[in-house]
Order: structure tokens, then C-alpha cells, then sequence
């Protein structure tokens, strides 16, 4: 992101757009881990009127399993969703990916030094496994070490370093992708892409978004990154998505 776009509010959403956004610190905020989070009443209704603004062409695409994403914002169940970076999606018709699951003693390796920094957390949802160290910074150097040594032994996998953890998944498999493959299918084809997400995970999502001619919106704390917008938080996200909400009624 260059100085000059840093603060660049993204423009007034508009109806033929095709929505995509990641969950964790883009429409919540961050917590030590994962299943603490707790979604703001107003998020629900958001998604709900949008999904029906945009007549369907409102997708999630997060890190989260399908089944982690489903019990944090029930009973709300969106549409269309990517889960895992697109290893997992809704529909079930959208193609998605066979790669074979991390060896259990790669993920009891990683359960067994995360118990040993308090705070530490390991998620391994099949394909993935992803290391957090938030409440443990202490952890970074070992687990970051851990994971390196994982992903050398799995030719079929690569790493994905994020602001606060690691993650292992599946090479070719990524946010941008999954928006790719969103895009061309209804109710998303022919739309403007916008995606909005805070982690470098979701820089694959801002290139593809970009290269389609659409927009791409950073949230949180400044960093490098291809986004061409920025919004500060999650609340600034939710103000945003209430301007769409505004702009489509009038």
C-alpha cells in the first residue's frame, strides 16, 4: 500500500457489486483465539440485508472451517461461502480441493509445543494446520521453527506466515482463488469484485480483486500490502457496509 492510499476511504458501495469479505478482523475484532470471538449483534442483520441488496452476491471467505464459521454466526447461515482459503466452500457444487490431510503426529507435534506456552493455540481442520502464538508471543520463534520443519516433509503443502501465527495448507490454495472461482458462477459473474480483508492471507484475495478491476480494502493497522483502500477496524467496516446499506435504499 503506498503512503499516498493509506487512508483512502474505499467509494460508496454500489448494486452491482459482488461482496467479498473476510471474517476475523474485518468483521470482528481480534481476540487471543479463534473460538473467543464474539460477533457484534449489528453483523448479522448487515450481512442479511446485503445478501438480499445484492441479490446473492455476498460471499465469506476466511480462514475458518464451514463448521467453526456456522456456529459463530448462528443461526444466521450464508449462501456462499469459502472456508479453509478455499479448501471448503458453499455450495457444494463449487469445486474445491482433494488434498490429503496433514499426518496426525505433524499435528500432535504442534499440539504438544503449544502446551507448552501458555496462551499458544493450534487449529487443524484436515489439510490445514495453523499455529497461533497472539497471547503467546513467546511462541513465534518455536512455532514458526515447527512449522518450517512441517511444511519441508509435505511436498503437497506450503507455508502461509500471517501477522500473529502460520499456517500450513495445501499449495495453490488461497483467497484469491476462491475468488476467482466465485466469479464465475451466479450470482457473482458480470459484477464489480470488493473485498475487504486484514491479514497477509488475504493479500492473494486484493490481487485477484485488482487484476478484475475491482476493490481491494486493507483493514486494521498500516502495512505493505496491494490493497488500494484501507479502513481502520472492524467497526469502520461494518460503518462502511451501512453506507451500502444507505446508498442502495436512496
Amino acid at each position: 500500500m503506498k503512503d499516498a492510499d493509506a487512508d483512502r476511504i474505499p467509494p460508496a458501495p454500489d448494486a452491482d457489486w459482488a461482496l467479498f469479505l473476510d471474517v476475523d478482523g474485518t468483521l470482528t475484532h481480534h481476540v487471543d483465539t479463534p473460538d473467543a470471538v464474539v460477533l457484534g449483534e449489528q453483523v448479522r442483520p448487515a450481512l442479511q440485508r446485503l445478501d438480499a441488496m445484492l441479490e446473492g452476491a455476498v460471499a465469506l471467505v476466511t480462514g475458518r472451517s464451514l463448521e467453526a464459521l456456522d456456529a459463530l454466526l448462528d443461526p444466521l447461515r450464508m449462501r456462499h461461502v469459502a472456508g479453509l482459503h478455499g479448501l471448503e466452500y458453499r455450495p457444494a457444487g463449487t469445486p474445491g480441493s482433494g488434498a490429503a490431510p496433514i499426518p496426525h503426529r505433524f499435528v500432535q507435534a504442534a499440539r504438544e509445543l503449544a502446551a507448552r506456552h501458555d496462551g499458544a493455540h493450534v487449529e487443524a481442520h484436515g489439510a490445514c494446520l495453523y499455529l497461533h502464538w497472539r497471547a503467546a508471543p513467546a511462541a513465534s520463534g518455536p512455532m514458526t521453527r515447527l512449522a518450517e520443519d512441517i511444511a519441508a516433509g509435505l511436498a503437497t503443502h506450503r507455508l502461509h506466515r500471517g501477522a500473529h501465527g502460520i499456517e500450513i495448507r495445501p499449495r495453490g490454495m488461497d483467497k484469491g482463488l476462491a475468488i476467482r472461482r466465485f466469479m464465475a458462477m451466479p450470482p457473482f459473474a458480470g459484477r464489480t469484485p470488493v473485498f475487504a480483508g486484514d491479514d497477509p492471507a488475504d493479500e492473494p484475495g486484493f490481487a485477484v480483486v485488482n487484476e478484475m478491476g475491482g476493490i481491494s480494502v486493507c483493514v486494521g493497522a498500516r502495512r505493505p500490502s496491494l490493497a488500494r483502500f484501507a479502513l481502520a477496524d472492524a467497526g469502520a467496516v461494518l460503518d462502511w457496509l451501512a453506507l451500502h446499506q444507505a446508498h442502495a435504499v436512496n
